[in-house]
């Protein structure tokens, strides 16, 4: 079986990054537009700070914050966990498994981003042989 490395995925990827003082309603209004569910949050030369996510924006707005005054900075989950590009598909897979969410940064070395896998980004035998594996450590608990 062929196994496929994260900097595939990511070829030619442009993942929508803003700065950090960047409003909720401004990172909502592009994720919109690109029809994305993160947003990669960095500093001085494409350094990953955080990532700000669908979830990170509705929990935003049941806490109250007013999201044209809120800036991604308050709100992101910083230092996010990450993915070298020449990791596996099936690792980016596990990580998010176990750590229960669904975008995950991949960043060089610097932790300079250079892109980010979903798990909407895998398909077939990946997919498959993850979940195969997922349910064989189920029934061995």
């Amino acid at each position: 079986m062929t196994t496929r490395h994260v900097d595939f995925i990511v070829r030619e990827q442009d993942p929508l990054v803003l700065p950090p003082e960047t409003s909720v309603q401004k990172a909502c209004e592009h994720m919109s537009r690109r029809r994305v569910g993160a947003v990669l949050v960095t500093v001085a030369g494409r350094r990953l700070a955080g990532i700000f996510t669908g979830r990170d924006a509705v929990r935003t707005l049941a806490e109250g914050h007013d999201p044209s005054r809120t800036p991604l900075s308050s709100v992101m989950t910083r230092d996010p966990k990450t993915i070298a590009p020449e990791r596996t598909a099936i690792d980016a897979l596990r990580a998010m498994g176990d750590g229960g969410f669904r975008h995950l940064p991949v960043v060089a070395e610097g932790n300079v981003v250079l892109g980010i896998v979903s798990r909407g980004d895998f398909r077939g035998l990946e997919l498959d042989r993850f979940e195969t594996e997922t349910a064989l450590w189920e029934r061995m608990r």
